[in-house]
């Protein structure tokens, strides 16, 4: 047991200790009072972490719930005396969490399968953003009281600079000239009242009075409040602002009966939905000290859902409520809603079946229908259906209604060929490359950065209006369009294809057919149905060394030989074993097979990396670690080469297997042309090029009968290089590499005019991946039939 002596000792240290640290007795009655607060506020603690600054209440304040509007004068400090400076009044950060779902917002999420709101219930959650801003002007006719300060500045024979604080007494004190008394004073009339207190001792002065911070009021927060309890709030406080401060209902509480008690007599009863559907404050009251709040549970809810533009949960505040009433707090009955069904989910608890649907029109009786708590009214969209419409749709055009006539045809709709003439490609015709179309479909809103970025750029490169030319207007198929038409008694759906050519040839004719409304007519562009080759237009560019570089149409039968012919011919300078042509669905399938290509490639050599670290068998640490470092390394290695390979981009080049003995084009491949096609013709290169381990990559002059041995010891093979992984890309695409000789070797060939000669790094270590690369002696043969040539081995040799 602890002695008298010795409790008194340890008290008396303890007085000591929370003095020393700024604590007194008040503060700990205040840490007390906290208590429950803190356990309160302690579910928010997810909420308040957005909230910046210390959530800890400075002594000052008696009661950590203070809120209102216009803060808290000085509770610390209720009676300070004139000329001293006030503590500086500070708002509490405070966030009001969501209430939890009541239950018969669970029973409505079983039945709609979405969590309706409490109509209302929003107003009150987040951050105070409901309370007044510090300084909000005073009403005239505000009476002052115990606590208020005013604010008085003389001059003149008098100089004054004076905070009067009101004591109990309603008195404030003024040197040289004592008391005045203010209690009950309007504030419009304080000046006056002081003015004339003054002037009782002093003559020609000047004088301004203003209010300073405000008195505090206690009131009381009961029922089914979030929060209940007692709160000092501002004495402007009215019934509205110290609802939103203080958190407003629970999850059960009403908003449409929130009364006021003073004096054990209810002054006042809110509807607050009132306010919040009409802005109606009529019954909002001011509230003095001692004010009670009560909160009292919700009467009942309906709920509302479907094609309004609040969906929700709303109280009903009495046995009145009908459909009207109710649509009207959601904001009225939308455009998109269908005026004609409304469905009415009920609840007859007596019943062995409780539930019950009916159907009703929202007409002027339906609008009447009485509704009763734990009702479900839905209230169903328009269909989006036209009675008296035919469509026309495509890719050439937006999707376009026209209504419907006796005796409507195909070329009623359609009257010309000229009418599917894209909006597409009239801005193609209009405009260079970009218009505001193409840069909303390709994501890039007009006037961002990356729109403004694109534009600039373009705005430095020249533009290849050969790119664009044959491809202005969008081709259709003139062969076959289709009337798509519904039966409405057994909704089955039925196809009458047409000849759209015909039909617009010849009006009246078999394939003008007759419509009905309902009808959908859709005309197709060649590529939603692919046409035969003979029936598409082709057009090929063809550049370089010929005598007419341009862009050609051609029929389906031409080909290679025939567009050259086209062009005039070859020059004198060209260079016809470089010829490079490219064709666009050769590229897209390139680019699909080296993708495939690189991710099978990832994957063996995943594999391989893996079984070659099972096989290591190591068995001491050092060991261990020395060969988890090498994995490490080859990781890195790997992903830098298989990043490398994901760079590179198909081109669509296709190698024409020209001898560099040919001169005449009679000697190019006689193969159909299609449409895109682009034929280059260089003229014939002067140098040799060298890459990877040389001494000096450059390029060197080509000379007749030289090798590639030749052109190796000129630039100077280092001795890392592996000579016997050398390869040449020449200028026909095609790729010469030591695979598959076994007599012969790359470096004997003789060099040809535009060759690439790259020799790679031998292995010093051998890692699985390189072991891996290494095995693959055709992977340059791999760049040539992708078409990647040049490009490959630019990229790689970064």
């Amino acid at each position: 047991m602890i002695s008298l002596k010795t409790a008194v000792i340890q008290s008396v240290v303890c007085v000591l200790l929370l003095g020393a640290m700024g604590v007194g007795a008040q503060s700990l009655s205040t840490r007390e009072s906290q208590a429950p607060y803190a356990a309160d506020m302690s579910a928010d603690s997810q909420d308040r972490s957005a909230v910046p600054g210390d959530w800890a209440a400075p002594a000052a304040y008696q009661n950590p719930r203070i809120g209102g509007s216009g803060g808290v004068s000085n509770p610390a400090q209720p009676n300070a005396q004139p000329g001293m400076e006030p503590v500086p009044a500070r708002q509490l950060p405070r966030i009001i969490p969501r209430n939890e779902p009541n239950d018969f917002q669970k029973f409505m999420l079983e039945a709609t399968g979405k969590l309706l709101p409490i109509y209302g219930a929003d107003f009150f959650e987040g951050a105070d953003s409901a309370r007044p801003a510090q300084g909000a002007p005073v009403p005239n006719d505000y009476p002052l009281g115990p606590g208020d300060e005013l604010l008085i500045r003389g001059w003149g024979s008098i100089d004054i600079d004076l905070r009067a604080v009101v004591d109990r007494n309603g008195l404030i004190s003024i040197p040289k000239v004592g008391t005045v008394s203010v209690a009950g004073v309007r504030a419009a009339d304080a000046e006056e009242v002081v003015h004339n207190a003054i002037s009782k001792y002093f003559h020609g002065f000047n004088l301004n009075v203003t209010l300073g911070q405000l008195r505090t009021i206690t009131i009381y927060v009961v029922g089914q409040a979030k929060r209940p309890g007692t709160y000092t709030v501002s004495s402007l406080s009215t019934l509205v602002t110290a609802l939103s401060d203080t958190g407003g209902p629970n999850q059960i509480g009403s908003l449409r009966h929130v009364q006021v008690l003073r004096a054990g007599k209810q002054i006042a009863e809110l509807d607050f939905y009132a306010f919040l559907a009409k802005g109606d404050k009529s019954n909002d009251v001011k509230l003095i000290d001692g004010d009670v709040i009560v909160i009292p549970a919700a009467a009942g809810y309906v709920a509302l859902a479907g094609a309004v533009e609040k969906p929700a949960i709303y109280e009903v505040r009495d046995q009145s409520a009908d459909v009207q009433s109710v649509l009207e707090l959601a904001g009225g009955l939308p455009v998109v809603a269908d005026p004609r069904r409304a469905l009415l989910e009920r609840i007859e608890p007596g019943n062995s079946r409780p539930r019950s649907v009916e159907e009703f029109a929202l007409d002027k009786e339906g609008l009447k229908k009485s509704l009763k708590s734990g009702d479900l009214l839905t209230v169903l969209p328009m269909r989006p259906e036209f009675s008296n419409a035919v469509t026309l749709r495509g890719t050439f055009y937006d999707t376009l209604r026209v209504p419907y006539h006796d005796g409507m045809t195909v070329t009623s709709l359609i009257p010309n060929r000229e009418e599917l003439v894209s909006r597409a490609s009239l801005q193609r015709q209009n405009h260079d490359d970009m218009t505001a179309a193409d840069s909303i479909s390709n994501k890039e809103v007009p006037g961002s950065r990356a729109s403004l970025l694109k534009q600039n750029r373009e705005a430095r490169e020249p533009k290849n209006l050969t790119r664009d030319i044959g491809n202005l207007y969008d081709e259709i198929n003139w062969d076959y369009a289709v009337v798509e038409r519904l039966n409405r008694s057994d909704l089955s759906v039925k196809l009458i294809s047409f000849d759209l050519g015909k039909a617009l040839a010849s009006p009246g004719g078999s394939d003008d057919v007759p419509l009905q409304a309902g009808d959908t007519v859709t005309v197709f562009s060649i590529n939603d149905v692919r046409v035969p080759i003979t029936k598409r237009r082709v057009f090929v560019r063809v550049e370089g060394e010929v005598q007419k570089p341009g862009v050609y149409q051609v029929t389906s039968g031409d080909s290679l030989i025939g567009v050259l012919q086209k062009a005039g011919g070859l020059t004198g300078d060209a260079f016809l074993f470089g010829t490079e042509f490219y064709r666009e669905s050769v590229r897209t399938q390139q680019q699909q097979n080296l993708d495939k290509f690189v991710s099978r490639l990832e994957q063996q050599m995943l594999q391989a990396s893996q079984k070659n670290l099972s096989n290591l068998g190591v068995t001491d640490t050092a060991a261990a670690q020395q060969a988890q470092a090498q994995v490490a390394l080859e990781a890195t290695s790997r992903n830098r080469f298989l990043q490398k390979l994901r760079e590179l981009k198909a081109t669509g080049r296709i190698a024409l297997n020209v001898s560099p003995q040919d001169k005449g084009f009679a000697q190019l491949p006689d193969f159909r042309l299609e449409n895109g096609d682009r034929l280059f013709v260089p003229n014939r290169p002067d140098f040799v090029h060298a890459f990877g381990a040389v001494n000096t990559e450059s390029a060197m002059l080509w000379q007749p009968g030289k090798t590639i041995s030749d052109y190796l010891e000129q630039s100077g093979v280092s001795a890392t290089a592996d000579e016997d992984g050398a390869f040449v890309m020449r200028a026909s695409g095609m790729v010469l590499s030591n695979f598959g000789r076994w007599l012969s070797s790359v470096k004997g060939q003789q060099a040809l005019p535009g060759d690439i000669i790259v020799v790679p790094e031998k292995v010093d270590v051998e890692t699985t991946w390189n072991a891996f690369v290494r095995g693959t002696k055709d992977i340059s043969q791999i760049f040539a039939n992708f078409g990647l040539a040049a490009a490959a081995v630019h990229t790689l040799n970064k």
